[in-house]
């Protein structure tokens, strides 16, 4: 395996693996609330 090919597949890794990290994170920082969703409409 190349230095080149190395180096790709570490930022690849890096990529893939921060952004599920940086993911978990904003969700445990901000995490959804069910009361947002508008009701549905009534009929009469």
């Amino acid at each position: 395996m190349s230095s080149e090919a190395i180096i790709m597949m570490v930022v690849a890794m890096v990529t893939v693996w921060g952004g599920l990290v940086a993911g978990i994170v904003n969700l445990a920082r901000h995490p959804e609330v069910e009361d947002t969703e508008p009701l549905p409409p009534v009929e009469l």
